[in-house]
């Protein structure tokens, strides 16, 4: 049995030891707490939203582009395994051109009867000699150009249309020669109807440039001469880059990078061996 004034004393204690360990806490710095998260923005005063420079560059990321961009979920997977080939086997870095060529079907522009291959790392016959281009080539050769949307691109060598695509998805200046009719028909007619629209394709001799649509800022050859036309090189804005392959038929070809800087002045750069097909010029009457 206990006794009540013991009882009562131990009580008094506790109450004083829990008064005083409150005054202690009290004194002591407290760790500030987080500030409530909304999901939606404070009420602005007035009738238009606040917005920050911070904002503004941000929603300038991500607004649309102002040019036509097909898109399609068809075979995505095969295009972004693709893509990290070319990024993790090759070692490309180029963020707009491996974008470029995940969004870009490749198999809208092979045969029907090569579709099983479409997304093989290699180049793929398309009729009449010809080839639609090995996919880690098409990406280097676009990052090697440099472009954004202000700037006009020459592809010598339509082919498929593959590679003009790829170029229209980083500018709406896509100007595409083809010397084969058939075949530069056919990739008109394929780009229009897939919708890359502001690709513009010629049929005739690419040795001769487009000089209607000169000076480009880049040209880019997809097919070999055995050395530069002078007339492509004419066509080539100062400061502009041009990439292409040269050599002979039956061996392996040197793939360049000219450009020419502020006083005309013409530089070349060899970046690696490749093999293409000739370059098709037109026949002299």
């Amino acid at each position: 049995m206990h006794d009540k004034n013991a009882l009562s004393l131990d009580a008094a204690i506790l109450l004083l030891v829990c008064v005083g360990g409150l005054l202690l806490l009290s004194c002591k710095k407290q760790p500030a707490l987080p500030r409530p998260v909304s999901d939606t923005p404070p009420e602005s005063p007035s009738n238009e939203p606040e917005i920050t420079p911070a904002q503004t560059t941000e929603s300038a990321k991500t607004e649309p582009p102002a040019w036509p961009h097909p898109r399609s979920d068809e075979r995505e997977d095969d295009r972004r395994r693709m893509a990290g080939v070319i990024e993790r086997v090759y070692g490309l870095k180029d963020k707009q051109a491996l974008a470029a060529i995940r969004n870009v079907p490749r198999h809208w522009f092979v045969p029907d009867h090569l579709q099983a291959q479409a997304y093989f790392d290699g180049p793929l016959p398309i009729g009449q000699g010809q080839t639609i281009s090995q996919p880690y080539i098409v990406a280097y050769m676009t990052s090697l150009l440099g472009l954004d949307e202000s700037k006009s691109v020459l592809e010598i060598g339509t082919g498929s249309g593959y590679q003009a695509a790829v170029l229209s998805e980083l500018t709406p200046h896509v100007y595409s020669i083809e010397i084969l009719e058939a075949l530069g028909k056919a990739a008109q007619k394929k780009l229009k109807d897939l919708g890359y629209s502001t690709v513009q394709v010629k049929i005739g001799d690419g040795y001769k440039g487009w000089p209607e649509h000169a000076p480009f800022d880049a040209i880019i050859v997809t097919c070999a001469p055995d050395h530069i036309p002078p007339d492509l090189i004419e066509q080539l804005k100062t400061g502009g880059k041009m990439v292409i392959p040269v050599g002979g038929v039956f061996r392996v070809q040197d793939l360049i990078l000219v450009t020419k800087d502020a006083e005309g002045e013409i530089h070349k750069e060899s970046k690696m061996p490749v093999r293409f097909v000739p370059l098709t010029r037109e026949k002299s009457p």
